[in-house]
């Protein structure tokens, strides 16, 4: 007798098991849910919960998106296959649970998605790594392990980036902000024209190399800032300060392909090198190399910056 009264309490509950609709995917049960979990009563009427639901497909969505990853080129120059994502196909759903609801009858489903393609597959890395453009290298004094392992870190978070035509690249929203949580370490910046320490010492250098190469394949720079003092690892003018909270460098691809950036650090080298495609037509601008010969410390970073004017930008 106790053993049936724990059976009609546990359907009162949970309702009766065999109404069941299973969910399933990737050839898994994901999910098993019951009519009654969607119910409730209006005017002596029982009726599906609009909210009820809306929330449970809210939870089944986490459940079910998996992010699309781009191709990409890997440490040993492979291409680096690109994966397709998915998101759940909310009316495909709910069309799936009225006719079981309606029904009242077991059920067993694949949970419906809708597939998210990458922005950049294979095809067409090979195609925009084929034609080398330009590239610009500056010196560091890879002694200075804070503000070499700073470098490393900005350089690998633009490596590999594709501008596509019309595009406006930034550097800020790209590298994303440089926190201690994201490996970022304290390093020598200039603030207001002052040295001092800071999270993410050195990440000038990066933009700052950045700016070069692209100005060399002949982007169109859009925003752009300068030091309060002059910094060693680029020739006077030739500096791009960046700061999560202030100044900004972006720039814009102007040509009619996509135009991709390496970004690799040898030792005390950064290279940052911009490929295309064979079909690009691009005239090369004059840019200053680096200097070579920098001192024992290399101070610089964040400063307090001034807006260039168009001469200055060298458009």
């Amino acid at each position: 007798m106790k053993l049936f009264f724990t059976f009609i309490l546990l359907t009162i509950i949970t309702g009766d098991a065999s109404n069941n609709l299973t969910l399933q995917l990737d050839g898994k049960t994901l999910d098993t849910i019951h009519h009654s979990k969607f119910t409730h009563r209006f005017l002596d009427e029982t009726m599906i919960d609009e909210a009820a639901l809306e929330t449970y497909m809210l939870e089944l969505e986490k459940k079910v998106y998996k992010p699309p990853k781009n191709a990409y080129i890997g440490d040993d120059d492979e291409i680096v296959k690109e994966t397709t994502g998915r998101k759940l196909d909310k009316t495909k759903f709910i069309d799936h649970f009225y006719t079981y609801y309606f029904s009242k009858k077991p059920s067993q489903i694949t949970i419906p998605v809708k597939y998210i393609y990458p922005t950049i597959d294979s095809e067409l890395l090979i195609s925009i790594r084929s034609k080398f453009i330009s590239q610009y290298v500056t010196f560091f004094n890879s002694r200075n392990k804070e503000r070499s392992h700073n470098i490393q870190l900005a350089a690998k978070a633009i490596d590999n980036t594709v501008i596509f035509p019309g595009e406006k690249f930034s550097f800020n929203k790209v590298v994303g902000k440089r926190t201690k949580k994201k490996g970022y370490l304290s390093a020598p910046v200039i603030v207001r024209g002052e040295l001092s320490e800071g999270i993410g010492g050195g990440i000038c250098q990066v933009s700052s190399t950045l700016f070069n190469a692209v100005d060399r394949a002949g982007v169109k720079i859009v925003e752009r800032y300068s030091h309060s003092r002059k910094v060693p690892y680029v020739p006077p003018n030739r500096d791009a300060t960046v700061s999560w909270y202030g100044p900004d460098f972006t720039f814009k691809n102007p040509h009619n392909q996509p135009i991709l950036i390496r970004a690799k650090v040898y030792g005390g080298q950064l290279i940052i090198k911009v490929f295309s495609s064979n079909e690009l037509k691009s005239q090369l601008r004059e840019v200053p190399s680096a200097p070579k010969a920098l001192p024992k410390e290399v101070h610089s970073n964040e400063g307090h910056p001034h807006q260039l004017n168009a001469e200055e930008r060298g458009n």
